[in-house]
């Protein structure tokens, strides 16, 4: 399996991003774990250690503890860290894909002998063949279509009822950001779409997406959802809106960008 990237000191100083089965470990107060490495609360010896970034001044590291939890009170996924703002949300978001990366390439792909992370970049090396390996990045588009007052939403099968966002979907082999918003919108709710107009972009964290959000014009076309990802999609007036995204999100941040234009004229 993966061999550890680099042994600390027992008095090492540091924020430590405690990763367990995809989610978080908080301290009981709610915050990220802070102080010497060895006073974390950790049973067995962390199978992996390192360096993440930084955070108020402040080396952040990556541990990923594999002990069985009695407590999951403690334990939270990036997305509930949105609200403690967009810097700790980073931290969270790239240690638990940084983790996934970890777990599932212990092993090499091409040969199957051991991996080995490399000490200067964050892959993973193959000593026996140089296979090397980098964290996947999905890139995901979101797409906010508006016409004469209105916005589109939808609902799809993994969201309560009664809450919608924006259309979203994965970029296919070879093609660009803007073909598969059209191609998603098309596929999804059966419209036409022109007009894009790039508006940001997210690390979302689930496990690996990286979102790139657009505001569209509508085109032509009536609403037809597609059965196997939207359970309904409506255009709402944009001042009598459904439950939506938080705007700590970049599709509740587009929604908010669209209220704002219109309250602007």
């Amino acid at each position: 399996m993966i061999k550890h990237s680099m042994v600390l000191a027992a008095n090492k100083t540091a924020y430590w991003l405690i990763v367990n089965k995809g989610k978080i470990k908080l301290t009981a107060e709610g915050e990220l774990p802070y102080g010497a490495f060895n006073q974390l609360d950790l049973v067995n010896e962390p199978e992996q250690v390192c360096l993440l970034g930084n955070l108020a001044g402040e080396e952040c590291y990556l541990i990923i503890d594999h002990d069985q939890v009695t407590d999951e009170l403690n334990l939270v996924t990036p997305r509930e860290l949105l609200v403690q703002g967009e810097e700790i949300f980073a931290l969270a978001a790239r240690a638990t894909q940084v983790a996934l990366f970890i777990q599932t390439h212990r092993f090499c792909g091409q040969c199957g002998s051991a991996m080995h992370l490399v000490n200067w970049e964050l892959a993973a090396l193959c000593h026996k063949c140089g296979h090397r390996c980098y964290p996947r990045i999905a890139p995901c588009v979101l797409v906010a279509i508006q016409r004469e007052g209105q916005i589109l939403l939808a609902r799809s099968s993994r969201h309560k009822p009664g809450f919608f966002s924006i259309l979203a979907g994965f970029v296919e082999s070879a093609e660009t950001l803007e073909n598969a918003a059209k191609r998603e919108v098309k596929e999804e709710v059966g419209i036409e779409i022109t007009n894009l107009r790039y508006v940001g972009s997210q690390p979302w964290p689930f496990p690996h997406s990286l979102m790139a959000g657009f505001i569209a014009d509508y085109v032509s076309g009536e609403i037809v959802c597609q059965p196997e990802e939207i359970e309904e999609a409506h255009w709402y007036d944009i001042d009598k809106l459904p439950q939506v995204p938080p705007i700590e999100t970049l599709s509740g941040l587009i929604i908010r960008q669209i209220q704002q234009a219109k309250y602007s004229k």
